[in-house]
């Protein structure tokens, strides 16, 4: 009786768990150290096993893509998303539905081309991942535009191609359960009134969520357009 219960406790409990505890009880000792209220009952998130291992090619590809539409999100010019679209490589396989209907818009209204602006924050995240920038900064800020800028006409697509190496999936994972809570941090505050704890920046935090999301497939591996950043 006691083997046969043992057995299925075996059987009901994923062998690599521990390793989502493990993470989960990482980050909530980073925010606690950083002032930034956490929620104990928030789940862990995906194991190594559970989770999508994107190609280093998949990501650098939407590395371009989320640069040049945010490009065209800042400054409105067709002309020079189709430039750039043609300097790095790209074609449409490239973009997701929504930002390759942004980009046949010839004269995006203000509210679109902020919300296609605010992608640069995924584009910091992707240089990350792919192992160009060496750290992901406290969200505190808007990340440094010039910088990335600079870094992808330096190094181009093949540049990118030479130069990336796919962070391991254990570190991918970790800033994903660390910007989940992080997430849910803002939104509290956001519900309760109150301004975001910590210096944290919501809308950074937001787009690092989607961009990490997409980067381990949470939920079953989203696609772009359809990643969501539940708390």
């Amino acid at each position: 009786m006691i083997r046969a219960t043992l057995m299925a406790l075996l059987l009901a409990t994923p062998l690599n768990a521990g390793e989502a505890e493990d993470r989960k009880a990482a980050s909530i000792a980073l925010l606690e150290g950083q002032g930034v209220p956490v929620l104990p009952s928030l789940p862990a998130i995906e194991t190594e096993a559970e989770s999508l291992r994107r190609s280093e090619e998949e990501v650098i590809r939407r590395t371009v893509a989320l640069a040049i539409v945010a490009v065209k999100g800042e400054t409105g010019d067709s002309d020079l998303a189709r430039n750039l679209i043609t300097q790095f490589g790209a074609d449409d396989s490239w973009f997701s539905p929504a930002e390759q209907a942004f980009l046949d818009t010839p004269d995006p209204d203000p509210q679109m081309r902020a919300q296609f602006a605010w992608r640069y924050e995924t584009v910091e995240v992707m240089l990350w991942a792919l192992g160009i920038y060496d750290e992901l900064k406290y969200p505190s800020e808007i990340m440094d535009v010039p910088r990335m800028a600079e870094t992808l006409r330096t190094l181009g697509t093949e540049g990118l191609r030479a130069e990336a190496r796919l962070r391991p999936q254990a570190e991918l994972l970790d800033a994903a359960d660390v910007i989940y809570r992080y997430h849910w941090a803002t939104r509290q505050a956001g519900l309760d009134g109150a301004p975001p704890p910590a210096g944290l920046y919501p809308d950074v935090i937001w787009e690092r969520h989607h961009a990490l999301n997409w980067l381990i497939g949470a939920h079953g591996g989203q696609p772009w357009d359809e990643v969501t950043t539940d708390t």
